[in-house]
């Protein structure tokens, strides 16, 4: 038989008709060349039958046929002598194997399969998937070639090498709905700033960013094949584009019935264990050129240009990525690239306030105060816990009071103020940047409906009810209501259940707090050892420190661990579509993490401190550990301190998770590889030794990118450096991201996207959240309000009015007050009052220990710039949103002329068909109509 010609003229879907008529009929194909002809001509066919000969017989019989001849046993002999085996084949074809192109040099490889000789109970039953998968893919028109398992390093894999020939390429093109050119854009460019010029060390060659011509496009049909730009039917379509239409043949190819029920899809095989891995060549090397003047290079292009640490400064070639890896992932790079170039503005206006608060640390009157042996050394506070802990005096959180002002100051106002500002501009203007990018990858006419109308493979194989589509009137697979209802309710009880664990470790750390609080405050207070120290490690600040690292621990643990049961549970509701199923991951991975990563954050910045009660009657959790009070200076450096730990430690970890674990792995995996020369290693082993970067790749990095821009837009009033962290991570993380993608992973799939979907829904919810959580904490968090009413309301000096503040915000208790068994039990120096944070009438007083009027004058205030303050911001926040349009008018205005241009280009290409069919056709009355008719509709279109 010969390997490459096919049996039958079959397309996948007349195939898969006859296999099992639940899958939907999308279109015909049949060849238009000869029985004796494939899609190359007939030069390749001689080619390939001329090679045939040369090989030996494991090598001239199809994939099948070489799987059942091949004996079950393992390849025995050294090393060596396997080397020199090798060499001598490919001494004898004198032909590289670092190549993209089967052996006859001419049809591509667009995609791979893999499969390991290994036999075992379960051997015989892959041979036969394996048959009829591979006999299947060749009637949809697929050509295959294998590389025996001698050729390989391990000698043990098996690699399938596909190629799609032009007749199944412009079949499905049409399927897929991928536009091609039909002429060159002859619109204008718009004018260039003449500031660009300025930007120049920051571009890239011409030729990198813009490595195709600029075109009208229009969706493919296979009946006008002449309309299209067609110079070269090998080079047409891009590689991108051809390894999305063999991955579509791939996941709906039928194998066989198994257990009275089709089977079908590379998925299914994949995860049974009949191959080990399926995926789509690189062009070449990532560090060198490859050999063949017919590779583009692409890959090494995007190393050297891009994914180079040295580079950071210069742009990114979207185009090119685009062309290499698809629009999906383009559109990922340019929405973080966009995200960085916003956070450059919020980062320098954090680092203005944070400079601000250091400038001015010395003239903070409430450190100062704390600071002074006259104020603080003479203020004697409670204890910080019972029975065990002494009095202590003010003046040894002088160090902590000092710092909290860096970022408890006015500057920490007009910085949550402009995020809550910088925030909208930022997902406006992204709208209008994903505008532009829409039109430029002409995804404008590209609609979710598309993807809508493409099944899963997985909803088809396991939805076995049918009914009649309202829209199409064909019978389509569908799960029934009781069944989704079930699997709605397992899902959403699954994700209850984790979200309440991540709860109770919450408070699993909330007891780790109270219960080391008592021993930091004992330890520290009669320690000689760390009273160098203990002027800037306090007992709060020690709990907080300690709490977060463990915090972060537990974080990940959890996150490792649920990763994993969404996967599950979003696979058991069978969504319909590839979009449903990304959807509602995403909203089970968001939901999770949110609570997982910032209800600490919640818990020190809206709870701490807010329920402790006063001596004598202290609050306690679970009637024993003592709820935690925040520093006298304010809880606000507490938050910070929880801020920073998480949001470091996650994006270190982060990184060190996405670039030395894959370099790791694929340096084990080469190892052997790395004596042998560069013919003996082909591309499709380089390649297979390489990391998988998987369907939900790009789900984990937005995912990772969106708690960050949580964490600087929920938290950001409490620490203004934020946004420069995020800044220098972001620079880092496109290298890193950029990167691992070229020299680390397999080429991913390419795949379609017109915007980062989900996601943008899920950040405007966080930025109108973000003025509320931000209004809150400069309200109950900081210690601004309470000294703006004692500035313009309880002021005791006119000449310095904040002067006096610190004894204003602290109690007075009478030590004999003390309940027996919360009473210290050593009191030296016989203190009959200490100081406690609050406001409430003294020892003495008709309304002792009751909170005082400023009390209530002071929440008032909170409650009044809250509500100020979110209506201020939504308010500049809608009028914002209302000004800038989502469209530039440049945009709309190439759109309108571009889809006018591509109809007037149809209407002219059908008008020319009818008058040649006029020419040819004897009855003339009915064909001269229909040509006045076309003409009439070109006049028309150029009216309008």
């Amino acid at each position: 038989m010969n390997r490459l010609g096919r049996k039958d003229h079959e397309t996948l879907i007349e195939m898969s008709l006859a296999a099992d008529d639940n899958i939907a009929v999308l279109t015909k194909f049949k060849p238009s060349r000869s029985a004796g002809e494939d899609s190359n001509g007939p030069l390749c066919e001689t080619i390939s039958n001329t090679e045939s000969e040369l090989r030996s017989n494991s090598e001239g019989l199809s994939s099948t046929e070489t799987s059942l001849l091949i004996p079950d046993h393992q390849v025995t002999g050294r090393r060596y002598n396997l080397f020199l085996k090798r060499r001598l084949r490919i001494s004898k074809r004198h032909q590289s194997k670092d190549s993209v192109f089967f052996r006859d040099g001419v049809r591509r490889i667009d995609f791979v399969l893999s499969y390991l000789d290994d036999p075992n109970k379960e051997e015989e039953k892959k041979v036969e998937r394996r048959r009829e998968f591979e006999k299947n893919l060749q009637k949809a028109g697929l050509e295959l070639e294998t590389e025996d398992k001698k050729e390989s390093e391990d000698g043990k894999t098996y690699f399938v090498k596909i190629h799609a020939p032009w007749e199944v390429l412009i079949t499905y093109a049409e399927v897929l709905n991928i536009k091609a050119p039909i002429k060159e854009n002859d619109i204008p460019p718009t004018v260039e700033n003449p500031l660009d010029c300025m930007l120049e060390p920051f571009r890239l060659p011409e030729k990198v960013m813009h490595p195709e011509p600029d075109y009208f496009t229009a969706p493919f049909s296979k009946s006008r094949q002449e309309l299209y730009l067609i110079d070269n039917e090998s080079t047409f379509f891009s590689p991108s584009r051809r390894n999305r239409i063999v991955y579509y043949i791939l996941t709906r190819c039928p194998y066989g019935t198994e257990e009275g029920k089709k089977k079908f899809g590379i998925k299914r095989l994949l995860s049974n264990g009949t191959y080990t891995a399926a995926y789509p060549l690189h062009d070449c090397q990532y560090w060198k050129k490859a050999n063949d003047t017919n590779c583009d290079n692409e890959r090494y292009t995007l190393y050297m240009e891009w994914a180079r640490f040295l580079r950071f400064y210069k742009e990114q070639p979207l185009d090119l990525i685009r062309k290499y890896y698809g629009e999906k992932i383009g559109i990922y790079f340019a929405w973080l690239g966009f995200y960085t170039e916003m956070l450059f503005f919020a980062a320098v206006v954090g680092l203005i306030c944070f400079l601000y608060g250091l400038f001015t640390m010395d003239e903070n009157m409430s450190s100062t105060e704390i600071c002074a042996p006259a104020i603080g050394g003479e203020i004697i506070m409670c204890p910080l816990c019972d029975e065990k802990c002494e009095y202590w005096k003010l003046n040894t959180t002088c160090e902590s009071s000092k710092y909290s002002h860096l970022f408890d100051n006015v500057a920490t106002l007009f910085f949550a103020i402009f995020m809550g500002i910088w925030v909208t501009l930022f997902l406006e203007f992204w709208k209008r940047r994903q505008a532009r990018l829409k039109y430029e990858w002409d995804l404008v006419d590209f609609e979710e409906e598309q993807q809508q109308l493409q099944l899963r493979p997985e909803y088809e194989a396991k939805c076995t009810h049918k009914k009649k589509n309202p829209v199409t009137q064909e019978m389509e697979p569908y799960l029934p209501l009781t069944s989704q209802a079930v699997r709605f309710c397992i899902s959403g009880t699954t994700v209850l259940f984790w979200i309440s664990l991540i709860i109770a470790s919450m408070i699993a750390v909330i007891v780790y707090r109270l219960a080391v609080y008592a021993a930091f405050a004992s330890i520290m207070e009669n320690t000689q050892t760390l009273q160098p120290i203990s002027g800037l490690l306090t007992p709060q600040l020690a709990t907080s420190v300690t709490a977060s690292c463990l915090n972060f621990v537990i974080i990940m643990i959890l996150n490792f661990l649920y990763e994993k049961i969404a996967v599950w549970i979003t696979d058991m509701e069978i969504p319909r579509t590839h979009l449903e199923y990304e959807n509602r991951l995403t909203m089970k991975m968001f939901l999770f993490q949110f609570v997982n990563y910032y209800s600490s954050c919640f818990y020190v910045a809206f709870f701490k401190g807010k329920f402790v009660g006063y001596p004598g009657t202290y609050t306690y959790m679970f009637s024993r550990w003592r709820n935690e009070e925040c520093d006298p200076a304010g809880c606000l450096i507490e938050l910070t301190t929880q801020l920073t730990i998480v949001m470091a430690g996650k994006q270190i970890w982060g990184n060190i998770q996405e670039a030395i674990v894959p370099w790791i792995w694929n340096w084990w995996g080469r190892r052997k590889a790395r004596c042998n020369p560069e013919n003996l290693y082909s591309r499709w082993e380089q390649d297979h030794d390489l990391q998988c970067f998987g369907a939900l790749g790009l789900f984990y990095e937005y995912l990772e990118m969106v708690i960050q821009f949580g964490f600087i837009t929920l938290f950001v009033a409490s620490f203004p450096l934020a946004p420069l962290l995020a800044l220098m991570n972001n620079i880092l993380e496109i290298r890193v991201d950029s990167w691992k993608l070229t020299t680390q992973f397999r080429r991913p799939v390419a795949a379609k996207a017109h915007s980062i979907g989900v996601w943008q829904e899920i950040l405007n919810g966080m930025a109108i959240l973000s003025v509320v959580t931000n209004a809150f904490i400069v309200a109950f968090t900081s210690d601004m309000i309470p000294r703006l009413v004692y500035y313009y309301a309880y002021f005791t000096n006119e000449d310095s009015p904040m002067s006096g503040y610190i004894n204003n915000s602290l109690s007075v208790f009478q030590v004999s007050d003390f309940l027996e068994g919360k009473r210290p039990e050593n009191n030296p120096e016989n203190f009959l009052t200490c100081r406690y944070r609050d406001y409430r009438y003294p020892p003495g007083h008709e309304k002792k220990y009751l909170h005082t009027m400023q009390f209530w004058h002071i929440l008032a205030a909170k409650m009044a710039f809250i509500i100020i303050m979110e209506h201020i911001v939504f308010i500049v926040k809608f009028f914002v949103a209302w000004m800038i349009p989502d469209v530039p008018a440049e945009v709309k205005a190439r759109i309108k002329r571009e889809k006018f241009l591509t109809q007037k280009i149809l209407h002219e290409y059908e008008l020319n068909k009818l008058k040649q069919k006029l020419c040819e056709c004897k009855t003339y009355e009915n064909m001269e109509k229909e040509v006045i008719a076309t003409e009439g509709k070109v006049e028309l279109s150029q009216a309008m």
